[in-house]
């Protein structure tokens, strides 16, 4: 395994305060081995609704700075909530903002399912965006760490060591994509 550090951009598909999946982020982040450093984008809620007009005029200076960040990352790490069996508006838009871009295509990218109750809609619809966007949906460094949901702190996932394990996991396979 090569010495070099590698980025990993993580996107968190809420915008709760208190969201399970921004909190899973944040334990992964803490738990990252050494060779990976887990940067939280924390742009979400600033970039504006998607208009493929604005795109050909002048691209708002948020979602350069989202493109140059995905640009620069070795790999992404997505933790998205399910909405009535979906992706939420608010992370679609962030894709969209993606799809004409030259910084996502072939960009490793692992997806962390959250939730306690086995969702897997939006995870399905995810993978299937991210395909079409021409990412490389790494399906062996993606996987579930069960969170109880709203209201689940960084603290309460590090409390858990089953939560940990599972965090540790993904880690692990998500190293191994990146440095095999």
């Amino acid at each position: 395994m090569s010495a070099a550090r590698k980025t990993v951009l993580c996107l968190s598909g809420s915008l709760r305060q208190r969201s399970a999946n921004t909190a899973a982020l944040q334990a992964a982040q803490a738990l990252a081995p050494s060779t990976l450093e887990l940067v939280i984008y924390d742009g979400l809620g600033d970039l504006p609704p998607f208009n493929p007009d604005v795109e050909t005029v002048a691209v708002p200076a948020v979602v350069l700075a989202l493109r140059e960040k995905v640009g620069q990352a070795d790999a992404l790490l997505i933790a998205c909530p399910e909405y009535a069996h979906g992706v939420p508006g608010v992370f679609k838009n962030l894709l969209d903002w993606l799809v004409g871009s030259l910084e996502l295509p072939d960009k490793p990218v692992a997806l962390l399912n959250a939730s306690g109750r086995g969702s897997h809609h939006a995870q399905d619809a995810l993978a299937e965006i991210l395909q079409t966007m021409s990412a490389r949906v790494l399906g062996g460094a993606s996987g579930n760490v069960a969170l109880p949901g709203a209201g689940c702190t960084r603290e309460d996932v590090l409390a858990s060591p089953e939560r940990c394990a599972e965090l540790h996991g993904l880690l692990a396979a998500l190293e191994h994509a990146l440095f095999a």
